[in-house]
């Protein structure tokens, strides 16, 4: 006896078949590690640097030194000719005061400070010792304090910005706390503490630490740009003059203080990761959109790092596992050619693959 199959039955399972062996193949395909995303990166970076050694170099030295960084993080050996070369190219900048910064630039806290962080991941055997000696002499020096007519009491007091007579601000705060950390400075260094009084400052909290006017306005625990020169938020103000928390401050100030040695139970620290609780996401730059989106994942990565969790609980009662997450979003993102940029928002220069490689490499070297 035959068994007779309709023809339209049987036209139907031949069309079903092939999305079956699609989805099957689908639930079965390995999802990349951080480790191979990365080595994806490096290779692109291998084929983008310029022949000086440099990345991006109408820019200054800051992207070469975030690329560096980078490549450091992600395993590339100092003896490495890309690395190697990049270095070189970094100490062209070094300038008489120690500083490492393009000459006539405004940016001298932000370029010496990231190349400080790319020269201390490679200073093997203390071979760069006395550069990084000269630029952390640099930094404490351009630090707004009492030497700048900067009393405590002055909203301006322990911040960094670009360039020692220009306002102060988080971001620029949050990465020489983490030079100065990352060239073997402790939280006890009295620069470290000076530029923890900033950042309490741009928290949207009210405490000891915080009497600005902002911080009742708003509240909720999160960081904002800059309370300095009449206070500067890049999510914006509330209608009652608050300045609106958003993520890639926050999570630089949370790091910032952890780095400072302000401990989880403080309120302050507590407060930040509520704040991160419930906005938790890896879709945007919270409050931001897509601006800053590939700056705010390698501070989220840095921040949830140093805060020790593996897993964050949100508003809802879900738990990520933000590392799995991460790499996740990041392998989602990468180009083809194993860059990132982010074609959501220009700003900041995250049209640029080279920051924004060197930024996604940064974020993965603390999913390993």
């Amino acid at each position: 006896m035959h068994l007779r199959i309709p023809v339209a039955a049987y036209l139907a399972l031949l069309i079903a078949l092939p999305a079956m062996s699609l989805a099957q193949e689908s639930a079965t395909k390995v999802a990349p590690t951080a480790e191979q995303l990365a080595a994806r990166g490096v290779a692109y970076l291998r084929t983008s640097q310029a022949d000086d050694g440099s990345f991006s170099s109408h820019a200054g030295p800051g992207i070469t030194a975030i690329s560096t960084a980078g490549l450091l993080r992600s395993g590339v050996s100092t003896s490495d000719p890309v690395v190697s070369k990049a270095i070189e190219y970094l100490l062209g900048f070094q300038q008489d005061d120690g500083g490492i910064y393009a000459e006539g630039s405004r940016y001298k806290n932000y370029e010496t400070s990231l190349t400080l962080l790319a020269l201390s991941e490679a200073n093997k055997g203390g071979k760069y010792d006395e550069v990084i000696e000269k630029a952390q002499a640099f930094l404490k020096g351009i630090q707004w304090d009492e030497d700048e007519d900067q009393g405590p009491d002055s909203y301006n007091y322990g911040g960094g910005g670009y360039g020692s007579h220009s306002r102060p601000d988080l971001s620029n705060t949050s990465f020489l706390i983490e030079a100065l950390v990352a060239a073997g400075n402790g939280p006890e260094d009295p620069a470290i503490q000076k530029a923890l009084v900033f950042v309490s400052r741009t928290q949207n909290l009210e405490s000891k630490y915080n009497a600005t006017p902002f911080a009742s306005k708003v509240g909720d625990g999160g960081f904002y740009y800059t309370p300095a020169a009449g206070g500067t938020s890049q999510a914006g103000q509330t209608e009652n003059g608050g300045l609106r928390s958003y993520g890639s401050m926050t999570y630089a100030g949370l790091k910032s203080m952890i780095y400072a040695g302000v401990d989880k139970d403080d309120p302050r620290v507590k407060a930040a990761y509520s704040w991160i609780k419930k906005h938790f996401t890896l879709e945007e730059n919270p409050g931001m959109g897509p601006q800053g989106r590939f700056y705010y994942y390698q501070m989220f990565a840095k921040a949830l790092n140093a805060m020790g969790v593996d897993e964050v609980t949100d508003a809802e009662g879900d738990s990520h596992n933000w590392q799995k997450e991460l790499v996740a979003m990041l392998a989602e993102l990468q180009q083809k050619d194993g860059s990132w940029l982010n074609t959501g928002s220009d700003r900041w220069l995250e049209a640029d693959p080279n920051l924004v490689t060197g930024y996604a490499l940064l974020a993965l070297s603390y999913c390993k």
